[in-house]
Order: structure tokens, then C-alpha cells, then sequence
């Protein structure tokens, strides 16, 4: 796993990282081919935090996320994974991501609907019009969301 040719996959998630659904989603995408993925986890701040000083706030958790799900991922996908933090709005993030750093396909692993920013902001349809397939991961599971025409 991870050759040059190897498909680039961006797993983006926040609070479910680490999460049963999004590693079974990693295994299931490792064992259908060759691949290469790179978690990306937007800096996001909460309450206060993100007036006073978001950046400080924001990146420390991020990286506390990455120190956490990158061994728990990087065994699920029996390879070495990269960890990357990005802007604190997930869609530029992601857009960054792809733009900079150039994937194949996305996986996004986020809350169910019930509790998810990223679905309410509809999120994962967004994501359909970088022409990239896109995998939403929800703690219930799993779905398609769109793929390149």
C-alpha cells in the first residue's frame, strides 16, 4: 500500500476520528485497492474561544485529534497515514486540500444528523462539485454521496 500510483485519499473529520464507523470505512477502502490516505482535520474553535483566540485554541485541538486517530487509522489501513490540520470552515479546508495537496477521492466522517454542523451545512453534497468520489461516514454508517461524471 502507498506507491506512487497509489489512489490519494483525504479522510476529513473532526470529533469522530477515531470513531469505529470511520475505521471500518478506512479498512473497507484499504482492502479495495491500493491507496494512500491523509486525515485532514479542520481547526475548529468553540464558544468563547473563537473570538478571543481561535487560532491557539483551535489548532491545539486539532492536533490533540491527530495525535489521537492517526496510530488508530494507520492500523486500520495498514500503512502510514499523514495528518494535516486545515481553516477552521471545513469547506475551504477540504477545498485547500485538494487544490494543494491534489486527491483522488474524499471520505467524510462526521456526527449523525441529529448533531452534525457539517450535514446541516450540507456539507458532503458541497464537496460533489470538486468532481471527486465522496464517501460520507456517519457513526450509523456509511453512504455515497456522488462521484466524478
Amino acid at each position: 500500500m502507498g506507491s506512487p500510483d497509489a489512489t490519494r485519499v483525504l479522510v476529513v473529520a473532526n470529533r469522530t476520528a477515531a470513531t469505529p464507523a470511520l475505521l471500518d470505512a478506512v479498512r473497507e477502502r484499504a482492502a479495495a485497492g491500493d491507496c494512500r490516505f491523509t486525515l485532514l482535520v479542520p481547526s475548529t474553535s468553540h464558544g468563547l474561544h473563537r473570538i478571543v483566540d481561535p487560532e491557539d485554541q483551535s489548532s491545539s485541538e486539532a492536533d490533540a485529534t491527530l495525535e489521537l486517530a492517526l496510530p488508530l487509522l494507520e492500523e486500520a489501513a495498514g500503512a502510514p497515514v499523514e495528518g494535516i490540520v486545515g481553516a477552521p470552515a471545513p469547506l475551504d479546508a477540504i477545498q485547500d486540500a485538494v487544490n494543494l495537496r491534489g486527491f483522488d477521492e474524499i471520505i467524510i466522517s462526521t456526527l449523525p444528523r441529529r448533531v452534525s454542523r457539517w450535514l446541516h451545512l450540507d456539507l458532503p453534497h458541497k464537496l460533489t462539485g470538486l468532481g471527486l468520489p465522496v464517501t460520507l461516514v456517519t457513526a450509523r454508517g456509511q453512504e455515497r454521496v456522488g462521484s466524478a461524471s
